[in-house]
């Protein structure tokens, strides 16, 4: 062996592997969990609500029947669009707090 060579066996190949198959495992569960959980976004002071899910897979529109009195089209069309960017919005951010702790530690522990 060389002198100052210093192979810490913990980092061995099959450790790796054992670490990226539990990083897997964790990243699957966290995702089945963004599935079921969800977000809200409102417009026009509440008369449009939208919800989606942390996949950003939309689940429900509420509109509020008073705004079907006072709006035309094109603005019920904008309350809709805004209440759902923002909700999609909410779920990415949702989605970044419940993997960016697993993203950040798929280097950890690589030689690379």
């Amino acid at each position: 062996m060389a002198k100052g060579y210093n192979k810490n066996k913990t980092q061995g190949p099959g450790n790796m592997l054992g670490q990226l198959q539990k990083l897997q495992e964790q990243m699957q569960q966290v995702q089945e969990q963004l599935a079921q959980e969800t977000v809200s976004a409102s417009a026009g002071g509440g008369v449009v609500q939208v919800t989606v899910t942390g996949e950003q897979v939309c689940t429900k529109v509420e509109i509020a029947p008073e705004i079907l009195e006072d709006a035309d089209i094109e603005m019920l069309q904008d309350l809709i669009l805004t209440a759902f960017n923002s909700a999609v919005e909410r779920s990415r951010q949702l989605a970044e707090e419940r993997l960016g702790p697993l993203a950040g530690g798929i280097g950890a522990g690589l030689p690379f």
